[in-house]
């Protein structure tokens, strides 16, 4: 049987917003299962998913061994983020009015 992990501990995990996590998901950008409108996550699938961000000549022989380097982690979490969020092109800021 597999891991199913809700937002709160995937949250906590990946150290993300819970908004950044919904929004992921309902964009098909992290692996995730809807099941009676509750999002979860198979772990297997969330450290795959990591893994694919791996640039190729960094190769790990295992995803077991990942998790025993925290900076390795903190490198594929935010290469997972840089990947997702799309920069803004042409857009400037608007200062308030207030």
């Amino acid at each position: 049987m597999t891991s199913l992990l809700t937002v709160k501990q995937v949250c906590e995990w990946l150290n993300m917003k819970p908004s950044t996590l919904y929004l992921w998901a309902s964009q098909g950008k992290i692996p995730c299962r809807k099941i009676y409108g509750l999002v979860r996550f198979e772990q297997h699938a969330i450290e795959e998913w990591l893994a694919s961000f791996v640039s190729s000549r960094q190769l790990l022989s295992s995803i077991p061994q990942m998790r025993d380097h925290f900076t390795d982690v903190d490198d594929l979490i935010a290469a997972a983020k840089r990947d997702v969020y799309t920069p803004r092109h042409g857009e400037t800021i608007t200062p308030s009015p207030m």
